[in-house]
């Protein structure tokens, strides 16, 4: 299981990589908050690949309890990231998928185990989902999902595939 942000979904949903995280975790938990940053009924791209996951029950919405916490988050942080840790934390040891630079902060301020969707790809190579992690980056980008340079060239090297950085 692992609770999961807004933006590593649609990423690997517009690339069509988003049952890496059915294979790796089985289940996919997603508060009120995220489901709606989706646009499920917007014919975005991915958005038929995530109603899918939906209908067949991995990706799953689920409420957090109500905290008075969330008020104070969302001062910090985007609605769906403030739940998506909040709901991290009603999961103690399930690993919370975000991506965004404040949002991950938070997490680890608040001792959440976090990976990115770049973790979720070097998993996905070691468990043999994919053969190489540079040409899904490559894909991811030119979908238009932004990831930092040095953190590409990162990616590369803990791949083994530093040879193929460009």
């Amino acid at each position: 299981m692992i609770v999961a942000d807004a933006g590593p979904l649609i990423g690997l949903a517009r690339i069509d990589r988003l049952s890496i995280l059915k294979d790796l975790y089985h289940e996919v938990l997603i508060p009120a908050k995220v489901a709606g940053e989706l646009g499920l009924t917007q014919g975005r791209p991915g958005s038929r690949l995530l109603s899918t996951a939906l209908a067949e029950g991995w990706l799953c919405i689920h409420p957090p309890r109500e905290r008075d916490e969330l008020k104070g988050l969302e001062l910090l942080l985007d609605p769906g990231e403030a739940e998506a840790i909040l709901m991290a934390e009603e999961h103690p040891g399930v690993p919370l998928l975000i991506d965004e630079r404040r949002g991950r902060s938070v997490a680890r301020s608040r001792r959440l185990p976090v990976i990115g969707t770049g973790g979720i790809l070097l998993l996905a190579k070691q468990h043999h989902l994919i053969e190489r992690v540079l040409p899904v980056l490559d894909r991811l980008a030119a979908a238009g999902y932004r990831l930092a340079p040095a953190l590409r060239q990162q990616l590369c090297e803990l791949a083994g595939e530093a040879e193929g950085y460009r």
